[in-house]
């Protein structure tokens, strides 16, 4: 906020080089009070902020496997079942060895 208030700013290009959002700055210039005709004589404090990532022991988490299970009856009353996971390739192959008997 502090880069917006210096004299030929411009607050969204000062929001373009930090990776903010244009409007975020101007809400915060006016919760801070920073807006209107005495900006120039406020006496405002501003405290520096550092975003960093910390490391994390957590290991990720395992990708989500379908649940759940197919039941298919054929016509001479074979039943296959099988888990939602299934190949559908070695599915069909199964299916059309039964549907020939």
């Amino acid at each position: 906020m502090a880069e917006t208030l210096e004299p030929g700013a411009s607050v969204s290009v000062v929001a373009r080089r930090h990776d903010v959002n244009a409007n975020m700055l101007f809400t915060w210039r006016r919760a801070a009070g920073l807006v209107g005709s005495n900006v120039a004589d406020s006496a405002v404090t501003f405290i520096p902020a550092t975003i960093a990532v910390e490391p994390t022991t957590a290991s990720p988490p395992a990708p989500s496997r379908p649940t759940g299970r197919i039941e298919i009856v054929l016509a001479g009353g074979d039943r296959v079942i099988v888990g939602a996971d299934v190949d559908a390739a070695a599915l069909a192959r199964v299916v059309k060895v039964l549907s020939r008997r």
